[in-house]
């Protein structure tokens, strides 16, 4: 995000610890799944809850010598806990990219819920000013000319409308995007399979990608 453009909001959704924020929480809904599924000792998935932490300075300090921020990423969460018995099935089963691409949908989520409250308000203020100028009459144009009159109102009607439909299609994109995926390296769900997938995207508040790679 370009600081200048970007209000505080949306700065801190797409923010270098926020997405770390959740990428634990991709990793936490993963391992307190397989512990409820008995392939990781539910003791290790309380640890990880109650004391892992994704402090996004440690995290760039290890990249910088290790030269992968997944790899940063789960060593400093790892720090965090304090207990190698219970960090040793952080992020058990998955691949980078399970983690990275799923915490991108929950990211994408929160910006689109974020756009979607504005459009309504907008779409508030619109009707509002559409009724307030329902009689109020100008000129109406056609082929860049004058044309037959119309009231200001009616203008706005129009662009209340075209929100609305904007106001859709967000939703429709958004719902599309909302989907995770934690089938492993090059996607052939060796290791976790496809029930663990669905039910570790399921808890997150996602959808499953039919096919990854």
């Amino acid at each position: 995000m370009i600081p200048r453009y970007t209000r505080p909001q949306m700065g801190r959704i797409w923010s270098d610890a926020n997405k770390y924020a959740k990428w634990l929480e991709v990793e936490l809904a993963a391992t307190e799944a397989l512990a409820e599924a008995g392939m990781v000792p539910k003791e290790a998935a309380v640890a990880l809850r109650a004391r892992g932490k994704a402090d996004a300075a440690r995290i760039n300090e290890i990249e910088s010598s290790v030269k992968h921020d997944v790899i940063a990423f789960t060593m400093a969460v790892g720090e965090s806990v304090g207990d190698p018995a219970a960090a040793r099935w952080l992020h058990y089963g998955m691949t980078s990219n399970d983690v990275v691409d799923t915490a991108q949908a929950l990211l994408i989520r929160d910006a689109s819920h974020l756009i979607e409250r504005d459009l309504v308000l907008f779409a508030e203020i619109l009707d509002l000013r559409a009724h307030q100028f329902r009689n109020t009459p100008q000129i109406g144009r056609t082929h860049g000319i004058h044309a037959e009159p119309i009231t200001f109102g009616l203008k706005i009607a129009n662009w209340f409308s075209e929100n609305q439909r904007n106001i859709k299609r967000l939703r429709d994109a958004a719902a599309q995007m909302a989907v995770g995926k934690i089938s492993g390296a090059v996607g052939n769900a060796s290791h976790l399979g496809p029930e663990m997938e669905e039910r570790i995207c399921k808890r997150l508040g996602l959808g499953v990608a039919s096919v990854t790679s």
